[in-house]
């Protein structure tokens, strides 16, 4: 297995790793939508994409990071808003790998950090906190979603 920075050349491999991302998530597949939306983020060069391959170069698993900017600090850091890896490539460390590059590429930018969201019962937070992330107690995050959410 590699973990390489995805473009849009891979976009035909990634595009089902990630509606599977989103059905996880109980969103309707869409194939057409997964495709348009990765596209944009490659277009606009909104995020970075890291990609988990096998030795046939099949897509296993993805992660997705977005540039933030910390004022305090003066220096970037990432939102690392996907983490994701395909139903029978779990258990392989494929998702330590994923952080790992992740990381890497943070430092490599001279970032704060990286920060994350998941769910209270997500079983990644393991893998998470094995990987130095730290669960905040100290602050409060806030979120407001438009109506339409």
């Amino acid at each position: 297995m590699k973990v390489i920075q995805a473009n849009k050349t891979h976009l035909k491999e990634i595009v089902p790793l990630f509606d599977q991302y989103r059905q996880f998530y109980e969103k309707s597949s869409d194939l057409d939508g997964a495709r348009n939306f990765l596209k944009a983020r490659f277009n606009n060069n909104e995020s970075t994409i890291f990609i988990a391959l096998d030795t046939n170069e099949r897509v296993l698993g993805f992660t997705q990071l977005y540039p933030q900017f910390s004022s305090v600090s003066m220096k970037p850091d990432y939102l690392l808003n996907d983490l994701f890896v395909a139903q029978e490539a779990r258990g392989n460390g494929i998702g330590k790998a994923l952080l790992l590059r992740a990381q890497d590429f943070a430092k490599s930018n001279n970032a704060k950090g990286i920060m994350l969201e998941t769910a209270v019962d997500n079983p990644a937070q393991h893998l998470y906190e094995k990987m130095g992330f730290v669960n905040d107690k100290e602050v409060y995050y806030y979120g407001w979603l438009t109506p339409s959410e």
